[in-house]
């Protein structure tokens, strides 16, 4: 297949940048820290804490943990025997550090997540060819040493990790790793930070009309973007496939993959239902990335927010996101027109750019297939934060929070201040705080004026319950009295004066007066 990509290890030059904005350095034995931290390579896959530090305790597991039945009450530093005979557990919070090797980054970093740890450090088992020490202190032989640093690839199945990995080159590594087999204690700290230029952030997503797991985020981010106002600035990308490479675009003048293309197999996308015959073709998912392309042009590219861009997305999420409106040109007008975006002047912009239907280049899907190749974007969908990508599953929350992280100290917005680390976002920036923090409500939480009123009003309720039943015992009491005196004194009686009194005289009294004289 044409849109067929290799899953064998992928390796590149040494001296290329990699825009890594993460810190690995020991602090723990202190002898082990290196200014500026230690030299490593960050994995794709997992969701670094972007402003945040990991400083933990390390273990280091002599098992390969390509399985998940791996045993955690093995590896360095060694510890106390507990009541089940063998040497405790691994004790969270940890870093753990494993070998390379026999299986995927992703698989390793996985057990791991699942064994508790809050980060992966994987030490490299081989060297790099330019790398003298290493290559001086190891058996390791021209033939065996590698030309290029590996990429910390996701496999494909890395959606589920959520805790970040490292790398670490052989050299650096052995050096933890023969501390903690003294049965030495070794901290290692790991940060992340954004690069922070100015204050405004630029952020990019790289995602296809047709893609499912970006249609959240999509479709919750309008309200975020007018609330970052031009304090960012924002870039839709489209994934296009390069027909010419992919051999779609023939030299006999032929499109190759049929529907798949448009403009004779020039620009292409992969299928999403996976039947050529039916449903959303890769043609349809080409025309609608070039019409997405056309909106942002003449309506976000000015200002970097987008607002009738956003509206266009939600009206055609809502209208036109099925397989048989998907491509249906009355559908995409009507989304247009509910979005107050002219639909001529779009139908013009793709013309101009060189349309979809003949045989010729298109200038905006050309510049998006050159963007995406200087990006190195392979998977979908990618966001880019200060030319940063984000790792880990997209998601409101971590998009908005790398946004904030981005901004040069102090000089952030108010809704960052306001809204970085709540638990509801979307509900925070329309509120303006967070649920539970302020006056405002929602997420399920309570004001604290809310709260307090209740309380008095439980306190009350239970007050007056209260009084009742003292009011009842005390009328209880009375009566027990008076049945007591009628049953056990005299019916009748005289006193000195010889008026006559009974002794019921006395109940009637509640008790009053004393039954001493």
């Amino acid at each position: 297949s044409p849109f067929a990509f290799a899953d064998q290890e992928i390796f590149v030059a040494p001296t290329t940048p990699d825009n890594v904005t993460s810190r690995l350095q020991i602090e723990i034995p202190s002898k082990l820290s290196k200014e500026g931290g230690y030299d490593h390579r960050e994995a794709l896959f997992g969701v670094p804490p972007y402003g945040g530090t990991i400083s933990q305790k390390v273990y280091y597991t002599d098992s390969d943990l390509c399985s998940p039945t791996f045993d955690t009450r093995s590896g360095y530093p060694e510890r106390d025997v507990d009541e089940s005979g063998s040497q405790a557990p691994w004790e969270p919070p940890f870093i753990l550090m494993v070998d390379r090797g026999d299986c995927s980054f992703v698989q390793k970093a996985r057990n791991a997540q699942h064994a508790g740890a809050a980060a992966v450090i994987i030490a490299d088992n081989t060297c790099l060819c330019n790398d003298e020490e290493c290559m001086n202190n190891t058996d390791i032989g021209d033939g065996e040493c590698q030309r290029g640093e590996p990429i910390m690839a996701d496999d494909g199945s890395g959606g589920d990790i959520f805790i970040p990995s490292f790398l670490m080159f052989r050299m650096d590594a052995q050096r933890v790793i023969d501390e903690v087999q003294q049965n030495k204690m070794v901290q290692i700290t790991m940060s992340w930070a954004l690069p922070a230029p100015d204050d405004r952030v630029e952020y990019e997503l790289w995602t296809v009309p047709s893609d499912t797991v970006s249609l959240t985020f999509q479709e919750s981010w309008k309200q975020i973007a007018l609330k970052l106002d031009d304090r960012s600035y924002f870039t839709p990308h489209q994934y296009i496939i390069d027909g010419t490479k992919a051999s779609c675009h023939g030299t006999d003048g032929r499109n190759h993959c049929f529907n798949l293309c448009t403009n004779n197999g020039r620009y292409c996308a992969a299928d999403p239902d996976n039947h050529i015959e039916l449903g959303i073709s890769g043609a349809d998912v080409v025309r609608e990335s070039l019409r997405r392309i056309c909106v942002w042009k003449h309506h976000g590219a000015s200002d970097g927010i987008g607002e009738k861009y956003w509206n266009y997305i939600l009206e055609f999420l809502k209208e036109c996101n099925t397989p048989h409106f998907f491509g249906n040109k009355s559908c995409v007008d009507s989304a247009l027109k509910h979005a107050k975006i002219k639909v001529d002047e779009i139908d013009r912009c793709i013309t101009d750019s060189g349309g979809t239907e003949t045989d010729q280049s298109n200038t905006f899907l050309d510049l998006e297939i050159v963007a995406r190749e200087k990006s190195g974007i392979v998977f979908l969908p990618t966001v880019f934060v200060n030319n940063v990508a984000l790792r880990g599953a997209l998601s409101t929350s971590s998009v908005f929070t790398a946004i904030c992280a981005g901004f040069l100290q102090d000089t952030e917005p108010d809704i960052c201040t306001s809204c970085t680390g709540c638990r509801n976002i979307e509900a925070c920036v329309k509120n303006g705080v967070c649920p539970g923090d302020g006056s405002a409500g929602g997420g399920g939480s309570v004001s604290k004026r809310t709260f307090g009123l209740s309380l008095l009003f439980v306190c009350g309720i239970f007050g007056a319950a209260g009084y009742l039943h003292w009011r009842k015992t005390r009328d209880d009491m009375r009566d027990q009295v008076r049945n007591i005196l009628a049953e056990y004194m005299p019916l009748e009686d005289k006193d000195e004066g010889g008026q006559g009194s009974s002794p019921m005289d006395f109940a009637r009294k509640g008790a009053t007066t004393s039954l001493m004289s």
